[in-house]
Formats: structure tokens, C-alpha cells, sequence
């Protein structure tokens, strides 16, 4: 099977980061041949620093790593073709894929939403001028979507992680992390949050430590306002009460996956690290990406209700509260206490919601049973 994935990098690392995934996976795992057009190769060299940003055409674990050109160049269309996140196609490129003596199959990638309607819309055509039919795939959490990204010996990694210390150990070194024996380890990757300097006040004047890890990013510059400095970068280490920060260099996918392993809490953002840190088994918090009238808080709340199934009614309400208290900057400290109580129930919840959507068909597997039951 020859696949095209075309990703057009809106957000920072989201895009980019699924369809990198996605095509290492389909690689490696279903023995397809795989083209990623991406339009921004320096958001793709961040993330795979083996690769090269200026090199139009490469091959990376397996994937043709291709500069997706403003002048686009005719090119033979492939079996599948996978259109991420409602980016558009080619004028030129559509009508190879409908030239082929059997068309190509026209895959839009939507974003991750546990809202109902996503599971009515799952996998429904629309018809399109020139003959072709562009299918619509959810990713989702029920087995009536297309399921969350997931390798097929990810979980099995994670544990031989999560149950060695000594490996543990080593992996943070690598990353110049000395973790404390006594103290809550925290990793930040998250948007812009006029809330954070209460939530570091709170960490700063707790009883237990806490070493938050901070990847270079966005929420960097609520970091330096908070702690005073002029410029962070990677290696940095500040202390201010229980609080140790230390940022950390911006790492591979596979090192990103590590990082959450290791944590006791995971912050994060988008969608990409989102479903990582779903599979660390961690209890985490969630940055959903804003939406005009606030559409982006029905999104999460939609997935609170899926998630906090079989949760205590006391820890549901206090999850619940610091989640929305992360995404409206209002009362995060206050919430964050309240959770504290809860740490033990909701890790284990965590874990057992983990291996409850890892029993699922996972993204990569459902888009392959899709294409041969199209055949």
C-alpha cells in the first residue's frame, strides 16, 4: 500500500506531530510505503533532529519526508490519501488521484473531540465535484471512531520504564534531570496561562517539593515573568521555596514519551502530547486549544464526561474543577489543592483508563482496516 499524508503545520508542533507518528507507524508496523508533505520542514526538524530542514526530500525511520512546495510539482497519487486536519490539497494533485485507474482513496484526518456527534460523522463520504469521495476519520475514544494513536509495543515500553527506577534514572540524566527522592515530579508543556504564577506560588509554599520540567516552548515566557529572570533556555535551573524549575531542551517524540512516563503529573497541550500523556498512565491536565465563544471548553468538557467515568463523585468534582480552572486562568491554586487529596485515586484511574482505550483498535490499525475494507 503506497500512502500520501499532507500536514500543513498551523499550530506549532500539533499537526506535525500526529502525522509524523502516523506515518512512522503505518512504516513500521503495516509495511506501507509512505510519502509526509509537510509545509513547514523546520516545525518537522524540532521533533525528528535527526532530520534536515533545508533538505526538500528525505528519508526518516522509514517515512519520505517531502517539502510540500507553494509551486507544486505533478507527482504519481497513491493508493491512500490522507489529508490532516482540513489542510487542502493540490488542484493538480486531486485530479491525478481521480486519473488513477482506480481512484484514490480520500481520507480527511479530523482533529481528536469525545463530543457525541463525532461518532455519527465517523467515516461518512461527501462527494466531490470531480467524481472522487473524501471520507471523514475521527480519531475518538469509542469503538465507533477511529481510535487514539498508539504503537503496538507502546504500553509494553512504558511499563519496563515506569517499573525500573535505576532505567528511569538514566533516561533523566540524559536529559541533565537529578530528580529528588521526596519530590512530586511535574512536567509543563502548555499555551500561554495568566494562571500559572498562583499555580507556582502554591508548588513553591507546599510542604512536598516539586522539580517541574518545562520543554522549550510557549509557556516559557510565563515562567520568566513569574521567576523574574530576563531569558530562560534549556539547562536552566531556578529554586524558589519547594519549587525547583528546570527547562528542558526540546526533545524527540520518543524522548517526549519518556519524559511523561517518568512523572508524577503531566501538563500539556493540543493533541499530540495529550494522548502521550493519556497513555503515561499519569493523572495529567489538559491545555485545550482556544476557540472563538469558547466552543473549545464544550470540547473539554465532553471529554471530562467520558473520562471520569467510575471516578469517586468528590475526586470527579475536583479533577473536574482544576481543569477548568487550567483553561480559564481563574482559581488554578485553590483547585489544585483541593486535587491533592485525590492523588492516589486518580492515578490509579489513570492507569486503568489507559489499558481500558488501549483494548481498542488503535488510529494507524483502524485507517488500514478502512482502506482494504474500501477495496
Amino acid at each position: 500500500m503506497k500512502w500520501d499524508i499532507f500536514c500543513s503545520v498551523v499550530d506549532n508542533f500539533g499537526d506535525i506531530g500526529v502525522t509524523w507518528r502516523l506515518a512512522r507507524q503505518l512504516v513500521a508496523e503495516h509495511g506501507c510505503t509512505v510519502r509526509l508533505w509537510v509545509d513547514d520542514l523546520g516545525a518537522f526538524a524540532r521533533i525528528c533532529p535527526q532530520a534536515h530542514a533545508s533538505q526538500n526530500q528525505q528519508v526518516e525511520q522509514g517515512v519520505e519526508v517531502c517539502q510540500w512546495p507553494i509551486d507544486w510539482k505533478p507527482v504519481a497519487a497513491p493508493d491512500v490519501v490522507i489529508e490532516a486536519f482540513a489542510c487542502t490539497l493540490p488542484p493538480a494533485y486531486i485530479s491525478a488521484m481521480a486519473a488513477r485507474a482506480r481512484p484514490s482513496l480520500w481520507l480527511n484526518l479530523e482533529y481528536l473531540s469525545a463530543e457525541d456527534w463525532v461518532q455519527g460523522c465517523h467515516g461518512l463520504p461527501s462527494m466531490q465535484s470531480n467524481g472522487l469521495q473524501k471520507f471523514f476519520f475521527f480519531p475518538g475514544f469509542t469503538g465507533k471512531t477511529g481510535g487514539l494513536l498508539r504503537e503496538g509495543n507502546l504500553l509494553v515500553e512504558r511499563d519496563a520504564l515506569q517499573q525500573n527506577p535505576l532505567a528511569r534514572q538514566v533516561f533523566l540524566r540524559s536529559l541533565g534531570v537529578e530528580s529528588q527522592p521526596d519530590a512530586q515530579l511535574i512536567s509543563l508543556f502548555a499555551y500561554e496561562n495568566s494562571g500559572l504564577p498562583e499555580w507556582f506560588d502554591a508548588l513553591a509554599g507546599a510542604a512536598q517539593p516539586s522539580h517541574l520540567l518545562v520543554p522549550e516552548g510557549r509557556v516559557l515566557a510565563d515562567v520568566q515573568r513569574w521567576l523574574g529572570v530576563e531569558q530562560l533556555a534549556a539547562g536552566h535551573v531556578h529554586e524558589r521555596g519547594s519549587l525547583r524549575v528546570q527547562i528542558l531542551p526540546f526533545v524527540s517524540q520518543q524522548d517526549y514519551d519518556r519524559l511523561l512516563w517518568c512523572c508524577d503529573f503531566n501538563a500539556v497541550r493540543g493533541e499530540d502530547s495529550f494522548v502521550r500523556a493519556l497513555w503515561a498512565g499519569r493523572p495529567l491536565v489538559w491545555h485545550i486549544y482556544k476557540q472563538a465563544d469558547d466552543a473549545h471548553l464544550e470540547k473539554l468538557q465532553a471529554f471530562l464526561t467520558l473520562y471520569q467515568q467510575d471516578l469517586p463523585a468528590p475526586a470527579h468534582a475536583a479533577l473536574s474543577e482544576f481543569w477548568m480552572a487550567w483553561n480559564t486562568g481563574e482559581g488554578i491554586a485553590e483547585r489544585w489543592q483541593n486535587l491533592q487529596a485525590w492523588r492516589a485515586e486518580l492515578a490509579k484511574h489513570a492507569e486503568k483508563t489507559a489499558l481500558k482505550w488501549a483494548s481498542q483498535v488503535d488510529l494507524a490499525t483502524a485507517l488500514v482496516q478502512f482502506y482494504r475494507n474500501w477495496l
